[in-house]
């Protein structure tokens, strides 16, 4: 890839010379952007309620899913939940086209949302593809660490949080949540904003995810924040038994839509862009 040259200006943007690269200016964002983000995506659920409520569901029946099937096999469920957050901005993809509808002032048709992947369908696919490599490469890694390092009995989903509380298997736990931390970041890292480029842009699979990590690179302070908020209120829809994705998940998948729009400089025919 060719060598980047930065130029900020007086509005805190970060340029990238066209000629050199096809990644868009980025933008420098304050620390706590993304609660704004989520208020946002909070009113663009009171906006498109219904549409916004489905793909809720859709995310807690996910959810459900996987916890009911394999509640016996815990150590298929732990890869199949984190799973479930790796390939999450890829079923968001209707929250953002209804985000984006509203920016432009138009109704909230549910139909184009649920059919937006049209709009660039080939990249999009490269990109499901790459998550879904990354995915399988963690439910592997998951199961060798549980072979390697998960001493007892297997248990159900009940039984192994009160083994983490309790802290048995402490090295198991350590190395889970390390190894986990490099899988989940990795994927942040190119995804953050990545399918939004994509549908608003149109823009290949690759320009997307190095879009999406340079504006990590960018703003490491936000970003982290970002993660952390949404991978708190992914932990509380999940212990409030799922309900809690049903409005926690459209949430943040609006938000997403907005932290792209405050982090990426629109191109010349797309000026409706709100900072974060």
């Amino acid at each position: 890839m060719p060598e980047q040259q930065k130029t900020p200006d007086d509005n805190n943007e970060i340029r990238y010379e066209e000629t050199q690269t096809l990644i868009p200016k980025l933008r420098r964002v304050h620390v706590a952007a993304g609660l704004v983000w989520l208020g946002r995506g909070a009113q663009d659920m009171q906006a498109c309620p219904l549409a916004s409520l489905f793909y809720g569901f859709c995310f807690s029946a996910m959810g459900l899913s996987v916890s009911a099937v394999f509640e016996h096999a815990y150590q298929y469920t732990s890869a199949l939940t984190s799973g479930f957050l790796l390939l999450g901005p890829f079923f968001a993809m209707g929250l953002y086209e209804l985000s984006r509808r509203r920016e432009k002032g138009e109704g909230c048709r549910f139909a184009s949302s649920l059919t937006i992947w049209r709009r660039n369908a080939a990249n999009i696919g490269v990109f499901a593809l790459v998550l879904t490599v990354v995915f399988l490469v963690w439910a592997r890694a998951s199961l060798v660490m549980f072979a390697l390092f998960y001493t007892n009995e297997m248990p159900n989903l009940s039984g192994f949080l009160n083994q983490v509380i309790k802290l048995e298997n402490i090295e198991f736990v350590a190395v889970y949540i390390g190894v986990g931390l490099v899988f989940a970041t990795l994927v942040f890292a190119i995804s953050v904003v990545a399918i939004p480029m994509m549908l608003d842009r149109r823009a290949d699979a690759i320009t997307s995810m190095f879009t999406s990590v340079a504006v990590v690179a960018a703003n490491p302070g936000a970003m982290f924040v970002w993660a952390f908020l949404i991978v708190s209120l992914t932990v509380v829809g999940f212990l409030t038994f799922h309900i809690g994705l049903i409005f926690l998940m459209p949430m943040i998948g609006h938000g997403t839509w907005h932290a792209y729009r405050a982090l990426v400089e629109p191109d010349v025919q797309n000026k409706s862009s709100t900072r974060g």
